[in-house]
């Protein structure tokens, strides 16, 4: 399989970011998702691009699924949503929706919100994504133009709310982040929650770090990147009271 990563010097705004979506509306009379764009010009957003041959394979299926996913609650992220065994049986009241893809960036989750997560006409949209870009040395301030960027895409069309969850502490070897930048985005996320009364805010940091502030190994698998059993437990813990709020539990 082979990888494209791109970092990018010249950071358009986060106006411009939402306005290079607009081509993502023309594919719904085509019968597959829009193709990753061949240069970094044509990406919307901030940051580091990563694409990777599942990513193409993962959004076909999204695109053949779509019809029997409209207005279910949608999870939008990366591998740690992508990785949540059995989420249909999780809440089986509701019809739900994992739009995750392992290895994703908030670039990336930005490119395809339009087709896999607007276009589902969502109930609700839980986003959970920004490890990838830390162990990628994004800036958090990138990612949290993107994250800005996708509520205002949601926004400009739904009233549904919207719930962002806090990125959890991750202390793989090959893959380390850099803990301040991690504190920097959780913290601009919450505060992203804090000024909207629309978004709702699941602290999935808290929830799953330890005192201090590493990976809870009774949460996480051996790579203490990925939630286990018990970690996707405490994710779904946190976020029933929300979904309960809002009627939909």
């Amino acid at each position: 399989m082979t990888a494209r990563a791109l970092s990018i010097a010249t950071i358009a705004t986060l106006a411009a970011a939402c306005s290079s979506l607009a081509f993502a509306d023309s594919p719904s009379k085509n019968d597959r998702p829009s193709p990753y764009p061949s240069t970094a010009q044509e990406w919307p957003g901030r940051g580091v691009i990563r694409v990777f041959d599942w990513m193409s394979q993962n959004r076909e299926h999204f695109w053949r699924e779509r019809s029997k996913k409209q207005n279910s609650i949608v999870f939008a992220g990366d591998s740690l949503t992508a990785q949540w065994p059995h989420l249909n049986a999780e809440f089986p009241s509701v019809t739900v929706a994992n739009r995750g893809i392992g290895g994703d960036v908030s670039r990336g989750l930005l490119f395809r919100f339009e087709e896999d997560v607007l276009a589902l006409e969502p109930k609700a949209v839980v986003i959970l994504i920004g490890t990838n870009d830390l162990t990628a040395r994004q800036k958090a301030s990138d990612s949290l133009a993107n994250v800005e960027a996708m509520i205002a895409l949601h926004q400009s069309r739904s009233k549904a709310p919207i719930i962002l969850c806090t990125v959890p502490p991750s202390a793989h070897r090959q893959a380390p982040v850099d803990e301040q930048q991690l504190k920097i985005l959780n913290a601009g996320l919450r505060a992203i929650a804090e000024r909207s009364e629309h978004i709702d805010l699941v602290d999935l940091f808290i929830a799953t770090a330890t005192a201090d502030s590493e990976p809870d190994p009774r949460l996480f698998k051996p790579d203490r990147l990925h939630l286990n059993a018990e970690g996707y437990a405490r994710w779904k813990a946190a976020l029933q009271p929300v979904l309960h709020e809002h009627g939909m539990l």
